[in-house]
């Protein structure tokens, strides 16, 4: 029988529920059990796929292409089970799918209300996610509730999580709370009221947590977690310190030297080996102790928040590792960058153009290319980064002035970046298409395959077959491959079902290192093994260094 862990969070947002949530469920599998993650989000949204970065951060991608939180990203970095569509759900689809069945007639008349309706599809979800009662089954679901406890729009799921554990029975659900513990600097002391409040309102609600994890930026002292645990009514075994730390890998080890695995096999009775986390500790070791460094440009338009790209740095930091290396990210505004100021780009030792959409910045992106090609500087483009770098090297070496893709400028003549459906002519001419069309759902999304062109880079870094996941609309247009090739750039890798361009580089005779990707391979890095494109990447930076 599956047993569930909710996570849920106090007092502030931002505490770190998904890094918790992973870290817990990393030292669970480390002890031989089969977990899964489950993030539910109280917002409206169907899904991310539609929101600004700004406000959300970055959209994860699954394997079977659902748009994701970007927990779902450390869940599938911290343990070993992918994650899939049915690991991430929100509000919007919970109501959708129960407004569907309302008009199918699945409720036989009767009204439809927020207890029992709402919540029991919340659990039915639920179980979904974990696969209960399929040979998926896991041993352990643990299920991260977004929001703060006392938020009006998350109170369905904490009252679905306890009336999931009123049915199934003590021992098989458990429930972690997260809250803060701040600092404060007048009175020189670490304050406990707004814990002791937060779990108030959770006990009110009818949840008693099992355990709390006390953010802060220091350890909690024995006696400010014996005043938490009388006033909280958990045992003080169960007050849980998790302090601010360098890196996000020291958080596995961090809890289970306080024993927070134990607690919860404990109360779900789960009879486990020990747990052995002896790769944590190498890895740690490892990101502590770099042989050397390298300095990134990332130009993209979302540089005031770094969740936007998540993913993204954590795949370097992994290529850095795998180089012995510390990897430092600067931010380039490229909305920023003109030809005037192009040239502070000389100072860093590989310059990466990551995703994106919109016009604005784009062509400070594309001439951050440019200026990668000119001077011989590592480039990686990845999904726009690719389309931007095929745009500049149309124009400036191909002679296809104007060039520019259909998602900045409809009137372009020379469409080089296009809707598929927009290729209506041989010549590439383009048909226009309807600008009031849905934006959620419309992307080619997911885990595809496609063939590798022989003695290419890209051949070197993937072998004959490249799969990667995806989550873009404009593709590069087939009609102007033709020329681009001609004109010297290489297409390294093209899909095998549509034959759509899915890489490109430079000749190695021409340039070092310079490749672009229109899949998003940041999606499939782990600590564990890295990822071989940002690995050779990162590779190809420290090269550049040294010459």
């Amino acid at each position: 029988m599956t047993k569930y862990v909710y996570v849920t969070g106090g007092v502030v947002s931002s505490l770190g529920k998904g890094i918790a949530s992973a870290s817990l469920a990393a030292i669970l599998e480390s002890r031989g059990l089969k977990v899964t993650l489950i993030k539910l989000d109280p917002y409206i949204n169907v899904d991310p796929g539609t929101m600004s970065p700004f406000q959300h951060g970055e959209v994860f991608v699954t394997e079977d292409g659902a748009e994701t939180d970007l927990d779902l990203g450390h869940y599938e970095r911290f343990i070993t089970t992918r994650m899939k569509r049915a690991n991430n759900f929100t509000t919007g689809q919970i109501y959708m799918s129960v407004l569907e069945k309302e008009r199918r007639g699945d409720y036989l008349g009767k009204t439809v209300q927020v207890i029992p309706h709402i919540t029991n599809e919340i659990q039915d979800f639920v179980r979904r996610g974990a696969g209960a009662g399929t040979p998926d089954a896991v041993d352990v679901a643990i299920v991260e509730i977004g929001g703060t406890v006392g938020d009006i729009e998350s109170l369905p799921f904490l009252e679905a999580a306890r009336q999931m554990s009123l049915k199934a029975g003590p021992n098989n659900v458990a429930f972690v709370h997260l809250t803060y513990v701040p600092w404060i600097a007048a009175a020189g002391e670490l304050k406990t009221k707004p814990t002791q409040h937060t779990v108030q309102k959770l006990r009110e609600i009818g949840i008693q947590p099992d355990a709390l994890l006390c953010r802060a930026d220091r350890r909690i002292p024995d006696d400010e977690r014996e005043k938490i645990s009388l006033f909280t009514n958990v045992p003080e075994y169960g007050v849980i310190s998790m302090w601010d730390v360098n890196t996000i890998y020291k958080v596995p080890r961090m809890l289970h030297e306080q024993g927070l695995d134990q607690l919860i096999c404990t109360k779900l009775q789960l009879n486990t080996k020990s747990a052995d986390l002896k790769r944590w500790d190498t890895l740690v070791s490892e990101v502590e102790n770099p042989a050397k460094d390298v300095t990134i440009a990332m130009c993209g338009k979302y540089t005031d928040l770094s969740d936007s790209y998540k993913s993204l740095n954590e795949a370097l930091r992994h290529a850095g590792i795998h180089n012995h290396a510390r990897v430092n990210i600067e931010y380039v505004d490229s909305e920023m960058l003109n030809a005037e100021n192009i040239s502070q780009l000389q100072q860093f030792d590989a310059i990466l153009v990551p995703g994106g959409f919109g016009k604005r910045g784009v062509e400070g992106k594309i001439l951050a290319a440019q200026y990668a090609r000119e001077h011989k500087v590592p480039y990686l483009g990845i999904c726009l980064g690719m389309q931007v770098a095929t745009i500049e090297y149309a124009r400036n070496m191909a002679g296809l002035s104007g060039a520019n893709s259909t998602e900045f400028e409809p009137e372009t003549p020379h469409p080089v970046i296009a809707l598929i459906d927009e290729w209506q002519d041989a010549d590439g001419s383009i048909q226009k298409r309807d600008e009031k069309s849905d934006l959620g759902g419309t992307m080619r999304l997911g885990a595809q395959s496609s063939d590798v062109k022989a003695g290419t880079l890209a051949f070197d870094i993937y072998g004959p077959v490249v799969s990667e996941r995806h989550r873009h609309r404009f593709e590069a247009n087939t009609h102007y491959l033709d020329k681009l090739q001609n004109a010297g750039l290489v297409i390294s890798a093209i899909t095998q079902r549509e034959k759509l361009t899915e890489m490109v580089e430079l000749p190695r005779e021409v340039h070092p290192w310079y490749v672009g990707v229109q899949f998003h391979p940041e999606f499939k890095s782990t600590p564990w093994d890295g990822h071989p494109l940002f690995t050779a990447f990162i590779k190809a930076a420290l090269n550049h260094k040294q010459a």
